[in-house]
């Protein structure tokens, strides 16, 4: 009987809802992984900052630390993401035990705006999508608007990639770098400043690297 019925009316709502959680669960692995592989190369490229602000070239040291502001960037949205996933996990739970009363599963506006964000973030965002349209045709949302879902990441890192450099840079190299700009573009260079073929050959290794983990 209870396979007719699957047949006719489809998935029951608990059998709905577990299989919604178990998406979130392997999302929410994927992005801690995610989260390590980005904090340790971030660790790497914080330490050749610091190497070519000792050598005296700002303005590599400069270049990578727009890189770890993306980074921190990236890893801040990655962890409110994460908790995005735990909020939908608990408003699915506190659904089922609605639909146990009710015998079908609630419009949910809490599930839909916080679906709507994640769709923002590329590493889940075709999961979200997948769930989101299950979840309309179960009730629990309505469908989404897609001009809703742009964000221009290049845009909002200009807008605050100086300030944010100098703070990092200030940070990176113990208060020698982050306010050059207030008395020049160049600091001094000392008599060991690395050439410019092996700065910008540490440089971009150190770039590949970070931005392999970003643009994932």
């Amino acid at each position: 009987m209870q396979t007719i019925n699957r047949f006719l009316y489809g998935p029951t709502p608990e059998e709905r809802v577990r299989a919604w959680q178990g998406k979130l669960r392997t999302e929410t692995r994927q992005l801690d992984k995610e989260m390590r592989q980005l904090e340790a190369a971030t660790a790497k490229v914080r330490v050749t900052v610091r190497q070519l602000a000792a050598k005296g070239d700002l303005k590599s040291a400069r270049i990578l630390a727009k890189e770890v502001v993306r980074s921190n960037k990236q890893k801040d949205r990655l962890s409110v993401s994460k908790a995005r996933l735990g909020s939908i996990g608990t408003q699915l739970q506190q659904q089922l035990a609605m639909a146990k009363v009710t015998g079908s599963l609630q419009k949910s506006t809490e599930i839909m705006k916080l679906s709507n964000s994640l769709i923002k973030l590329p590493q889940i965002s075709q999961t979200m999508r997948e769930m989101s349209m299950e979840m309309t045709k179960a009730g629990i949302m309505e469908e989404m608007l897609e001009d809703t879902l742009q964000m221009d990441e290049d845009e909002e890192i200009e807008e605050e990639a100086d300030a944010e450099v100098d703070k990092v840079l200030f940070e990176l190299t113990n208060g020698k770098l982050g306010q050059a700009r207030a008395v020049g573009t160049e600091l001094p260079t000392p008599e060991d400043q690395l050439e410019d073929e092996e700065a910008e050959r540490v440089m971009e290794e150190a770039r590949k690297q970070l931005n392999g983990l970003l643009s994932g």
